[in-house]
């Protein structure tokens, strides 16, 4: 009951995010459902060609998860506050509100999903385009129960344990270093007496009393080191290499249709989008280093300074649709001319990949942006002008925008030659 009382309180922005990812799920079950139904109406078909059409689903389902357990991570409604605790709402009971609330949202999804399936089947009637696809999805056949309930709980479930996972509470009671920047440190030295006798590590000595044997020394410490860079460039780069060799070497002689493609070039497409996921995070801190160079004002410094922080919570998604991008260029590259002839269910699956990829870095954003809001805060009260932070999020959108763009597009060509030979 608190979950749903929490879903229905919350902010127009937060639901509008949830309803995003109810459409999502309704997209991926209606995916899984035209596969089943696809099943079903070629029961004489070779298993090989069922198992890809499932494979191609795990991509919209995987990008599905990845946008709810965004949304998740948003979502101020179950952020630990001051006073929850003693209510017996602790980081792990909001964990699972987080993650019943992502339950329901797909839920509904999957609900909708089915609805329209069976519309379109013919079994539900009363409403336009009835049966419009029944041939498709095996009309004349009837329909297991227990098969279509598995799908569709297939996308609740794993969205809502993937949001569990990643909400779980830390531990807590793992010793944290003390950061100097609020203030400075004293230390007490042990003074050892002629008699070699030291002092009672019980005795309290009074900070401020002037006492021979009390030598308060000051150990101001230099500011703390920037944030060390993500480590996952070199290997980002070294398995988007290897993806890259590995579809040259396993392209095909002449232009041919993406699932006609060898398993060669499916694995180097998959290790290409791997190593942009890997190097996303390493790029992104590099444009904040870049952006820094050079005598930087305080509009390059604020702007550098919030890339590099929030280098793996951008970077990751960003080189998600960096790989998006470059894997649908390279299906449309062997169609020199001509326009591809891909069903209405591979056309929903790439518009719920670009989709789920895009609001994913958008959510990222959002995230990045409540992280930083008491930075934000103190800044405008120091005098920060409103065009100044304004300037700094520009500047930093168009520092991302020329780093990966031209990435983008040098992948996607290099990717494409093998299926243009």
């Amino acid at each position: 009951m608190l979950a749903l009382r929490l879903t229905r309180l919350a902010h127009p922005a937060v639901q509008l995010r949830r309803l995003l990812v109810a459409t999502a799920a309704a997209g991926t079950g209606f995916l899984l459902l035209g596969t089943f139904g696809y099943a079903l109406g070629h029961q004489g078909a070779p298993a090989a060609s069922l198992l890809l059409r499932l494979a191609w689903c795990a991509v919209p389902l995987a990008a599905t998860v990845h946008f709810a357990v965004a949304v998740a991570r948003t979502d101020p409604g179950t952020r630990p506050r001051p006073g929850l605790s003693a209510l017996g709402l602790g980081p792990a009971r909001l964990m699972a509100i987080s993650a019943l609330t992502t339950a329901l949202s797909c839920t509904l999804g999957s609900a909708v999903a089915l609805l329209l399936f069976l519309h379109l089947r013919g079994d539900v009637t009363g409403m336009p385009f009835d049966g419009a696809a029944a041939r498709s999805l095996a009309a004349g056949r009837p329909l297991p129960v227990p098969a279509t309930l598995t799908l569709l709980a297939v996308v609740p479930a794993i969205a809502s344990t993937a949001a569990a996972l990643v909400l779980r509470p830390r531990d807590i009671r793992r010793p944290r270093p003390v950061s100097p920047r609020f203030g400075a440190r004293f230390r007490l030295r042990e003074q050892t007496p002629a008699g070699g006798a030291r002092q009672a590590p019980d005795e309290v000595t009074d900070p401020g009393a002037e006492t021979p044997d009390a030598d308060w020394t000051d150990v101001l410490t230099d500011p703390p080191p920037p944030r060390e860079a993500p480590r996952g460039l070199p290997w980002g780069i070294a398995v988007l290499a290897a993806g890259l060799a590995v579809e040259s070497y396993a392209g095909p002689a002449a232009p041919a249709p993406l699932r006609e493609s060898p398993a060669g070039v499916l694995a180097g497409w998959a290790l290409t989008a791997a190593g942009l996921v890997l190097a996303g995070p390493g790029l992104t801190h590099l444009c904040g280093l870049l952006l820094q160079a050079v005598r930087p004002g305080a509009l390059r410094l604020l702007a550098g300074r919030v890339l590099m922080a929030e280098a793996t919570r951008v970077g990751r998604p960003l080189g998600i649709v960096c790989a998006v991008a470059s894997g649908a260029y390279a299906m449309t590259a062997p169609y020199a001319g001509g326009a591809p002839s891909f069903g209405p269910l591979t056309g929903l699956g790439t518009l719920l990949v670009a989709g789920c990829t895009v609001a994913t870095l958008l959510t990222a954003a959002v995230e990045a942006r409540q992280s930083r809001a008491g930075t934000t805060a103190a800044l405008v009260r120091l005098g920060a002008r409103a065009t100044l932070l304004r300037g700094a999020a520009a500047l930093r959108a168009g520092a991302l925008l020329a780093l990966f763009g031209p990435l983008t597009l040098a992948v996607a060509h290099l990717a494409a030659l093998p299926l243009g030979r």
